[in-house]
């Protein structure tokens, strides 16, 4: 027999490769996938932009949420019976959304889709471990760059479908993935069924954990924690406020098309493809950490300065600058293992830093809207995006110390 660190990706466990690169791909399909199309949606029914602030602040609002619920779900249901589930849910929500009849159901709708992808965000981790523990650091890439692929590839079509179709098409289709997405994991609910046998079979050592409350708290008081819940609030506001309002930005004061306007929010997307890839081995091999940041900074200043001063002169090179900026989400997953040396550490600091950061990311997308609303213009929103990229700054200086939680509290507080 084949030992574990021999045996081919594939061999006995095709079907969990299949099911977690389609469950991947239909987690980030629904991000970006209606921005694009608020024009056309405009046509057969008003969208105020408070409801568009709502639907961009959705995804962190669920994320926070559903990711610390997700583990007494797990631990009711099991892994891949909550995946079904997972992906059932946000099947549902695409097409109540793309259903819509007016801005009310397409903010719900939003809402139950992202709901599900906060449980499934939660759900990939473990499922990779279970079923790859060999190739952990092999199947995190694979999903992560799915992942990478799924937000840009909605935006480049959505506008071209829906001017062959209608948008309700194009919201709908993505539908299509998340159902069949469901079918490999419904073969491996039945077969992780049938093998369990007795309750000592189905305790497994790759449930979700939840923090311990006494190491969680000691979040609080560590500068490192919160350098990178900074960093990572500062890359998921930019992220989510870009899927929000960047192509509404690009056609007031760019002068492109909407169908433009879906293709540079592809573009913006597509910028984390290469970060997903390069950017884990920049910081374990290179311990590049603090230059990363400061090429995440210095691209969001000069992607927002090109908005802000020469929109119209080359609006692909602004946004492609500014899609680099949120190289700091992969950089600040990678770091959560690196700035910890115990499993409960790492636990706690994971807990603190995403729930922390998607909670801070939730208030800027409906924030973005309602300054744009009050002065008419897209010049404070901008200016207000460069102060959050800003935040990194400090941020970057205390990540970048090569010390983990741990030695920071023992350091300040004595033993850990």
């Amino acid at each position: 027999m084949s030992s574990p660190s021999s045996r081919p990706l594939w061999q006995g466990r095709a079907l969990a490769l299949v099911g977690i690169v389609l469950f991947a791909f239909s987690l980030r399909s629904a991000v970006a996938s209606l921005s694009p199309l608020y024009d056309h949606i405009a046509v057969d029914f008003d969208v105020p932009a408070a409801v568009i602030g709502l639907i961009g602040t959705a995804p962190p609002v669920c994320y926070a949420v559903f990711g610390l619920l997700t583990p007494a779900l797990e631990r009711r249901f099991g892994l891949e019976r909550l995946a079904v589930v997972a992906m059932v849910v946000v099947a549902i929500g695409l097409v109540v959304r793309s259903l819509a009849p007016g801005a009310g159901l397409l903010l719900a709708g939003t809402a139950l889709i992202f709901a599900a992808v906060g449980v499934g965000n939660i759900l990939l981790p473990p499922l990779v471990k279970r079923y790859f523990p060999d190739r952990v650091g092999l199947m995190t890439t694979v999903f992560s760059t799915t992942m990478a692929l799924a937000t840009f590839l909605p935006p480049l079509v959505a506008v071209p479908v829906a001017d062959a179709t209608d948008w309700h098409v194009s919201l709908g289709l993505w539908a299509f993935f998340a159902l069949v997405a469901t079918v490999p994991w419904i073969g491996l609910a039945l077969r992780h069924a049938a093998a369990e046998k007795s309750r000592a079979a189905a305790a497994s050592d790759d449930d979700i954990e939840q923090p311990s409350p006494r190491v969680f708290g000691r979040m609080w008081r560590l500068p490192i924690a919160w350098a990178l819940l900074v960093g990572f609030a500062v890359s998921s506001t930019l992220a989510y406020t870009a899927f929000a309002w960047l192509p509404t930005i690009l056609v007031d004061i760019a002068g492109v098309t909407p169908a433009m306007a879906g293709v540079l929010l592809a573009l913006f997307g597509f910028m984390g493809l290469p970060a997903s890839l390069a950017v884990p081995l920049l910081v374990t091999r290179a311990h590049a950490t603090r230059v990363l940041f400061g090429v995440a900074v210095g691209t969001g200043f000069a992607g927002i300065a090109g908005l802000l001063f020469v929109p119209t002169v080359a609006p692909w090179l602004w946004v492609a600058l500014f899609g680099l900026a949120p190289l700091l989400f992969p950089m600040i997953l990678v770091l959560l293992g690196l700035r910890t040396r115990t499993h409960e550490g790492a636990v706690a600091l994971s807990g603190f830093v995403q729930s922390g950061g998607y909670a801070i990311a939730a208030l800027f997308p409906v924030g973005i809207g309602l300054l744009h609303d009050a002065t008419d213009s897209w010049t404070v929103p901008l200016i207000v995006l460069a102060a959050v990229v800003a935040a990194a700054i400090p941020a970057g200086v205390v990540a970048a110390q090569p010390h983990t939680v741990e030695d920071d509290w023992e350091r300040r507080h004595g033993a850990w």
